[in-house]
Parts: C-alpha cells; sequence; structure tokens
C-alpha cells in the first residue's frame, strides 16, 4: 500500500521545542518522518524547518491533518504550510528571443527529472512558438512594442496575470523574458517568481555584457537566479554558480559558458522551488538541499 506523503514548511522565532513539538505532532497522527531539515538564523532570530513525511495512519484524513497542523501553527506563532508531495507545480514559462534556458527546462521537463506541469508558455514575440508546440504546450504571443506607453503595458502585464489565474499557476519562471516588470505585476507575484541573469551585475549593465565583460578581461562567469521584486535584479538570490574563463577566449565564447551556466542555475532553482526547499529569509533564502 502506498501512503501519502507530505512535505512541512515553516518559520517561526526561534523558540526551545520546535522540534520537538513538530515531531510529536506527526508522530501523534501516525506519521514517518522521510527527511527533516531545520536552521536557526542567529541574526533575524528565525528558525526554519523542512519535513517531508508519510502518513501511515489511515484512520487520519488530509482534512484532519491539515487543520491539526493549523491549530499547532497558530499555538507556535509559526507560518507553516502542508504540501502533497507528489503533486507536481504547475509553472508558467516566460521568455522573449533568447531561448537557452527555455530550451533547457522543456527538456528537463519532458525527461522527468523536473516534476512540474507546464500549461503555458508566454512571450512578447514570436521566436519559440514551434518549439512550444514541438512539447505541446499552449503558445500565448503577447507583444509589447518598444517604447509602448503605461496603458499598453498595463493591459499587456493584465493579461498575464488572466493566464496565472486560469491556470492556476504556482511558479512563474522569467527564462530570459527580456522586459522590466511594473511594481505592480512584481507584486502579484511576490514569492512566486524567479528570474536568472548574468553575475556581472552592477558591473557591466545593459547591452552586450560579455562584450563587457572580455574588454575589461573578467576571469569568472557567473549566473543568478533570485525572486522577482519590485527593485529589479535585487530580489532574494536562490542560486549562484561560476566557470573560470581566460585571456584566450573571446566574448562570443564568454556568452557561451554564461549561457550553460545561466541554464544549470535556472533549472536548481526551479526544482528546489517545486521541491518545496526554498523558504524566504526577509532579503535573502534558506535552501534546504
Amino acid at each position: 500500500m502506498t501512503h501519502p506523503e507530505y512535505i512541512l514548511t515553516l518559520s517561526c522565532l526561534d523558540q526551545r521545542g520546535i522540534v520537538h513539538r513538530v515531531s510529536g505532532f506527526l508522530a501523534e497522527h501516525g506519521c514517518n518522518i522521510i527527511d527533516s531539515a531545520q536552521f536557526g538564523d542567529a541574526e533575524s532570530k528565525l528558525f526554519f524547518m523542512r519535513v517531508h513525511f508519510a502518513l501511515e495512519e489511515g484512520a487520519v484524513g488530509d482534512a484532519v491533518l491539515r487543520a491539526d497542523f493549523e491549530a499547532l501553527c497558530m499555538q507556535m506563532g509559526m507560518n507553516g504550510q502542508l504540501h502533497d508531495a507528489r503533486a507536481k507545480p504547475r509553472v508558467m514559462l516566460m521568455v522573449s528571443k533568447i531561448g537557452h534556458c527555455l530550451n533547457d527546462l522543456l527538456f528537463r521537463y519532458k525527461s522527468g527529472l523536473l516534476p512540474v506541469e507546464i500549461p503555458a508558455i508566454v512571450s512578447n514575440h514570436m521566436d519559440f512558438y514551434q518549439l512550444a508546440a514541438s512539447y505541446n504546450i499552449p503558445f500565448h504571443h503577447l507583444p509589447l512594442a518598444t517604447g509602448a506607453d503605461a496603458a499598453a503595458k498595463q493591459a499587456q502585464e493584465a493579461r498575464v496575470l488572466d493566464l496565472m489565474h486560469t491556470h492556476k499557476i504556482d511558479l512563474v519562471v522569467l527564462a530570459r523574458y527580456m522586459q522590466i516588470l511594473s511594481p505592480g505585476l512584481c507584486e502579484a507575484m511576490r514569492g512566486k517568481a524567479i528570474n536568472i541573469h548574468h553575475s556581472f551585475l552592477p558591473s557591466f549593465k545593459g547591452a552586450k555584457p560579455y562584450a563587457q565583460a572580455h574588454h575589461r578581461g573578467v576571469k569568472l562567469i557567473g549566473a543568478t537566479a533570485h525572486f522577482v521584486t519590485g527593485d529589479l535584479d535585487e530580489g532574494p538570490i536562490i542560486e549562484q554558480d561560476v566557470e573560470r574563463v581566460d585571456h584566450a577566449m573571446d566574448a562570443d565564447t564568454l556568452s557561451a559558458i554564461g549561457r550553460d551556466v545561466e541554464c544549470v542555475v535556472l533549472a536548481r532553482a526551479v526544482k528546489w522551488f517545486v521541491e518545496h526547499r526554498i523558504l524566504q529569509n526577509g532579503d535573502k533564502t534558506v535552501v534546504f538541499k
């Protein structure tokens, strides 16, 4: 018999007895812990915990487990969630004219490496509609002309929000979506949108960052995945990585290396999100790997 599995996540002010109370709660409800991780942050005075467990007591149903866990959270002042470990989060991908991250995520999805459902791909260009079709995923072309006024941008973003609501999206991934999102859309996506960019910021902004980096003789190429906020490219960081480069490499080689790093970093961040391994800690994140 296969038992239902859950992932419990929580954060609260650090205090004695949290692990004891949570593990005791699970034992009392006929649950068996499969994996557990916790972290107490000395700076923020917050405690974070993630527990993967199986519900082995048939007499305890989902509704009872959730109601009793909510009561425990209220008693202890915890911000806690219970997730169905076998449910596949619904992810919407957004892209413009650079497709390496989109292609990589779609391959991982199709191969079963990313346990997600992808009901929609959104783009302000038509470049990747055939790629979307090859994976049998609906492609939504939401154009936004260069220099579009505020009303046009608001209308386009309203369609993005409508797609999120229609498809009950759990996570939006900006897979090189090259549009600055409005503060309102960033707020609507708070905590459920991830962006990827090169890690040269703030040194090499604007067009052709790898050409700028080559001109300056950089020795490291990197990428950063972070949550989307109204502060451009400054949301809580989820994952970063680097590759060493040298003087013999031209700008195109640096760019190719950068694309590879971006793909890997973004894929890690998405995987950790859908596995409920990321908890926000103010302007930072706690990632239980």
